[in-house]
């Protein structure tokens, strides 16, 4: 039966990729990628030469009944992202949803995702957790650092190195300032590196030393 696949790819080093999804982005009658500049990166280097075509949020509404067209008609398509597991702060969710809709099956294979190494390293208690990805930058922002001032659960959130800062300081005012804290940078990467500490300890380090690449910031939920 024809179905869309989800392929994790790396989220650094180009190995973090299982036999299965090299050979399944082979055999797929096209495959869709979020930027397909980054993704011609990990097929050259495997050597796939299959068709891929640009699949983002800018063109994802337009593309979606075609692609579920395609699939119907009885095509295999893989959809990857630049790095990690597509839906997971990435696009993915509108494609899925659509197919769901429709009757198509959908199949995730398993692989690398950012939030899940951060976690497990940091320290902080991984029983059990929220993932919240990236904050809204403007709007909402506030209410939605308020809204989980009170949360228990270890709580798990994406940046970039231009906010990293800012964000954290607002963690602090919020969460308080000797909250535990890990943040995990350049997961997989040549310069990986786990900072850990209060939530003042990390602001001064990252005040101290510029900080670079992608992060995941894994804080420790409230002690009842």
């Amino acid at each position: 039966m024809s179905r869309l696949y989800l392929i994790p790819t790396p989220i650094g080093n180009l190995e973090d990729i299982t036999l299965r999804a090299i050979r399944i982005l082979k055999d797929v009658d096209y495959i869709l990628a979020e930027d397909t500049r980054t993704t011609s990166i990990l097929l050259k280097h495997y050597e796939i030469k299959n068709r891929c075509f640009a699949h983002h949020q800018f063109n994802e509404h337009q593309s979606i009944e075609r692609i579920t067209n395609d699939i119907a008609s009885g095509m295999n398509i893989a959809l990857v992202t630049d790095a990690g597991t597509p839906a997971i702060s990435d696009p993915g969710f509108l494609l899925v949803r659509a197919c769901i809709a429709k009757g198509i099956e959908v199949e995730c294979l398993v692989g690398a995702t950012a939030f899940v190494p951060a976690l497990v390293v940091s320290g902080v208690p991984c029983e059990r957790f929220c993932f919240e990805g990236f904050l809204p930058h403007k709007k909402g922002r506030q209410a939605r650092l308020e809204g989980l001032k009170d949360e228990t659960r270890t709580m798990i959130f994406y940046e970039s190195p231009f906010r990293i800062i800012k964000t954290l300081q607002q963690f602090a005012e919020t969460f308080g300032k000797e909250r535990h804290t890990a943040v995990c940078r350049e997961i997989s990467k040549k310069f990986e590196q786990v900072v850990r500490g209060s939530l003042s300890d990390v602001i001064a380090h990252f005040t101290a030393n510029t900080p670079k690449g992608e992060f995941v910031i894994v804080v420790e939920g409230k002690i009842k």
